[in-house]
């Protein structure tokens, strides 16, 4: 049925798509919602297992559309609720995967035999009846899919490994299915009847497992999703007729008044009515110093209250915060990229007709020119070609060179989740940093802690500073407190706090402040000169600068900062002596963001970005034509992280880059990203000289097998002899792929 593109008054909507398990699926999805009446248009990604559909609710519905999917064995997922619809998807991969687990245990149990039979027993009594009986299942219960994806492949005119695999398998089944039944009839001929069953269930298994290797990888591809819906609290505690009142988040309405509590999440965004507290962001920013907060602030869901209590007004709710947003293009990145369409699958596309059209060149040839033996010289000859041309080193050829990639990124603090991302690495020409936790160790640290030369018992006072400091609510005290360590000995006689500028207090009788430059000032301290110049050289060198005095007298001046990691600097050249774009982006401030370039010799930076506008970038460098890599550790990074080519989180990062992440350097040490890059450079070298021999073996045997040779020396090449070179073929792209250990990264 011709479809209706001029409906108005549309709805358009994005559902997950269960039951897809190929490109091919996708194109028959998009098809059937296309041509279903009340249907505006319609598209399918596979990549994200979701379609969206543009419809007109007068002439249908989102059940009447599953029915339509159903009807050709896929379906839509209609809930409403986001934690059940990815509760759902992730249920059906889980079920996918574990179906695909014990097709690959069952096919290995059963193709040992056969193998064993095959190979050193193959004239047992009842030997070929015993193979059969165990290659039926492999090829046609645990090995059905291929079968069935490449009668999917053929109705659209196309086809793929599993076209190959299905076409050269069954053939020699078949084949030896005949011989075994009616050996008779090669006997009659002067001829030994082979059979190929132990070939047949070797491929199966193989590419099965290859197939469950790069499953295994996918299975936890929601997690991101999950752990950022984790992020906003199940309940939250509202005033509402002056009574405070506990309700689920679901249930805020704007401008509700929201209490929030020491160590409590921030459920939606909104604007600070009452009270104070310091608020960790680097949700948002990235940054490890909280934000401090006061009336008129503005307030993030996800974001988590570190001390005090305040109320605040619900600005945004639901899909409109930051934090949904965030979730929301997560999913789109992650989902907008194509499938991964392997170099295998191209190639097979075009190998396949070619290779059935030598086949049935061949027999006509025989059939023709063959003589009175003509029909069993054309069916030996076309199955021949058939076999040797056998997928095996084909299929190989990638997966083989990927496990051991993945072996020796693991040997060398690299965690690799994906083929796609190992491929795709030695083609990144930009590279993109997160400051804070990437170049740098993403917590604050003192950096210098300079005395003005008239003070004595420097032990004692810094002693003092921390013991006080251990009182503050301040983010960077603690800082303070780790430096000194040892704050014992003396008892704090008077406390007090001054919001937003520092902290008063009374120790064995002295009194301390400890604060801003600015508000030792405005208490009357003298500022010492020389203290006094060090910090603006420390303040434009990015660090932030702590005053403190003594009885109305400066004494001392501490400086804090995020330090750089100590191979930052010689990573960052490493990549630029490669030929590789760096850009650094960060939440924090211009002044913090060109101080750290400078430092470790970046160029290219931009400050005080949000989470998308960091996706927005990385989409710019790709609308350039750049191949780009991301290395970040923060949920603030998770956007960009998905949108790139490459994405790559920091080991010690939060688990929800990670998971974003396809692949994860263990270490901290920023060293080992040069290593990364250099590892798929030698990964898909590798690959392709496995294909080129792969083809080599090919270009040479089909002929052969096709019997060119015969008109010049009789020789034509036995099916036997043919799986025995296919055998030896993947034993050679194995070797080639194993080489990969030894290499030096």
């Amino acid at each position: 049925m011709e479809t209706d593109h001029k409906i108005l008054n549309t709805k358009k909507v994005t559902l997950p798509v269960t039951g897809m398990s190929c490109a091919a699926c996708a194109v028959s999805v998009e098809s059937m919602l296309k041509n279903t009446s009340g249907v505006a248009d319609a598209g399918v990604n596979y990549a994200n297992q979701s379609a969206w559909v543009d419809y007109d609710p007068t002439a249908t519905d989102l059940p009447a559309l599953d029915k339509v999917l159903q009807s050709i064995g896929y379906g839509f997922i209609l809930k409403d609720d986001e934690d059940e619809v990815i509760a759902e998807q992730e249920k059906i991969k889980l079920d996918h995967y574990n179906g695909l687990k014990n097709k690959t245990v069952w096919t290995g149990i059963l193709a040992i035999p056969v193998v064993v039979i095959g190979m050193f027993f193959m004239d047992m009594p009842y030997g070929n009846y015993i193979m059969l009986a165990l290659t039926a299942p492999v090829l046609f219960i645990f090995g059905k899919d291929f079968f069935v994806n490449a009668w999917k492949q053929a109705k659209h005119g196309k086809s793929n490994m599993d076209t190959l695999v299905a076409l050269s398998t069954g053939i020699a089944f078949l084949f030896s299915t005949f011989n075994t039944f009616y050996s008779q009839f090669w006997h009659a001929r002067g001829l030994h009847p082979h059979v190929y069953f132990e070939a047949a269930a070797v491929i199966v298994f193989f590419i099965l497992l290859g197939k469950l290797l790069e499953e295994r990888a996918k299975t936890n591809t929601s997690d991101a999703i999950k752990k950022l819906i984790g992020l906003q609290p199940k309940t939250v505690r509202v005033i509402r007729a002056a009574v405070e009142m506990e309700i689920p988040v679901k249930e805020v309405q704007l401008y509700d008044e929201i209490v929030i509590r020491s160590g409590e999440k921030i459920p939606v965004d909104g604007k600070v009515l009452s009270g104070n507290s310091f608020v960790d962001e680097s949700l948002m920013t990235g940054e490890p110093i909280p934000a401090e907060k006061i009336k008129g602030a503005q307030v993030f869901a996800g974001t988590i209250n570190q001390q005090g209590t305040f109320t605040f007004s619900a600005e945004k709710i639901g899909k409109n915060t930051v934090l949904a947003q965030i979730i929301k293009t997560v999913q789109a990145a992650q989902g907008s990229k194509a499938p991964v369409q392997r170099l295998v699958d191209k190639i097979a596309g075009i190998f396949v007709p070619i290779v059935i059209g030598i086949s049935i060149l061949t027999f006509i040839i025989w059939m023709f020119f063959g003589g009175e033996n003509a029909l069993t010289q054309a069916l030996l000859a076309s199955v021949s070609v058939l076999v040797i041309a056998c997928p095996c080193a084909l299929g190989l050829a990638t997966p083989t060179a990927i496990m051991v990639g993945v072996g020796k990124g693991a040997e060398n603090n690299i965690l690799i989740r994906d083929a796609e991302s190992l491929e795709k690495a030695h083609e990144v020409n930009a590279v993109i940093l997160d400051k804070t936790g990437t170049l740098t160790k993403g917590h604050p640290q003192v950096t210098d802690w300079q005395w003005a030369d008239y003070v004595g018992n420097k032990d004692q006072h810094a002693a003092a500073v921390s013991l006080l400091e251990s009182r503050s609510e301040h983010p960077l005290a603690l800082a303070v407190v780790d430096f000194v360590k040892e704050n014992s000995g003396s008892k704090v006689e008077k406390f007090e706090s001054v919001t937003g500028n520092g902290i008063k207090g009374t120790v064995n009788g002295e009194e301390y402040l400890i604060g801003t430059l600015a508000f030792l000032a405005k208490e009357g301290v003298h500022i010492d000169p020389v203290l006094d110049k060090r910090a603006v050289s420390q303040r434009q060198a990015a660090q932030t600068v702590i005053g403190v005095s003594l009885n109305k007298v400066q004494i001392t001046l501490i400086s804090i900062a995020d330090q750089l990691k100590e191979t930052s600097a010689e990573a960052v050249k490493n990549l630029q002596e490669q030929g590789i774009a760096v850009y650094m982006l960060t939440g924090d401030n211009a002044q913090t963001a060109e101080a750290v370039a400078k430092q470790v010799g970046i160029t290219h930076y931009l400050a005080e970005v949000k989470p998308d506008d960091k996706m927005k970038f990385v989409q710019k460098l790709q609308s350039e034509g750049k191949i780009v890599a991301m290395v970040g550790d923060g949920v603030n990074d998770s956007q960009a992280l998905a949108q790139a080519d490459v994405s790559i989180a920091m080991g010690k990062g939060s688990d929800i880059a990670m998971d974003v992440a396809k692949m994860t350097l263990i270490t901290s040490d920023l060293l080992v990203l040069p290593k990364a890059l250099k590892l798929s450079r030698k990964t898909v070298k590798t690959i392709k000289q496995n294909l080129f021999w792969a083809f080599v073996y090919n270009l040479i045997g089909i002929p052969v097998a096709a019997g060119i040779l015969y008109p010049f020396n009789g020789f034509l090449l036995n099916p036997m002899i043919a799986g025995a070179a296919m055998a030896l073929s993947s034993v050679s792209v194995v070797t080639n792929s194993l080489r990969l250990r030894g290499t030096k990264l």
